[in-house]
């Protein structure tokens, strides 16, 4: 096994999660409303999503990643119109009660919506094309077990932060009052359509110039 390979890895994964972005803002409402699970299944998807791409990457699927890369703009612009479609709706629920963890088989619809968005962003993929040969990350021989390192440790740094954050802010949401909740909703709902709205502006600007 090559640990420096995996340790890049969990380092690029944790690259990935830490930025406080339209996806983190999702989890994180999905704590504070749901519960720490709910939070914790959404933040797998989006690791799982990171791990996909961080695997057509380091395999060398150039067949695949030129049409994620040649679409990317039709991606990116269903990414944004979900974003703000998801954040009206936040910023329109009515607040919920602080209640203890709901129903286990909504757990899976958590964790596919969000490899669903988070797959939606084809940036992801950019990412890894274009910095990881730049920062010295190599399969040599393009092997499939060394790849496969390399994949676990993106997963295993992403899964571990949204672990983290999601199970410490769950074990302080039963101390947020019920008017707060009305409040988070809304900020919430706020970001998330600004952060899909600007996903979208610079999208078309990204186009003009094309055109």
């Amino acid at each position: 096994m090559d640990v420096s390979l995996f340790i890049q890895g969990i380092i690029i994964g944790l690259t990935l999660a830490v930025p406080v972005g339209p996806i983190a803002l999702m989890c994180i409402h999905r704590t504070v409303i749901e519960g720490r699970l709910h939070g914790i299944f959404s933040g797998l998807g989006v690791a799982t999503a990171d791990s996909c791409y961080a695997a057509i990457s380091v395999l060398g699927l150039t067949f695949i990643s030129g049409v994620i890369v040649s679409h990317q703009y039709p991606f990116r612009f269903l990414a944004a119109v979900v974003l703000i479609i998801i954040g009206i709706r936040v910023f329109m629920a009515a607040p919920r009660c602080i209640c203890p963890e709901t129903e286990h088989e909504t757990f899976l619809k958590d964790y596919l919506s969000m490899v669903a968005i988070a797959i939606a962003n084809p940036l992801t993929l950019v990412f890894f094309l274009v910095l990881l040969p730049g920062i010295g990350v190599f399969v040599q021989g393009n092997s499939f077990f060394s790849a496969l390192e390399f994949v676990a440790g993106v997963f295993l740094g992403s899964a571990a932060w949204w672990i983290i954050l999601c199970g410490f802010i769950g074990s302080v949401r039963s101390r947020i009052s019920q008017e707060r909740f009305g409040l988070i909703n809304r900020v919430s709902g706020l970001l998330i359509s600004c952060f899909g709205a600007g996903m979208l502006i610079l999208l078309i600007t990204t186009i003009i110039p094309i055109l």
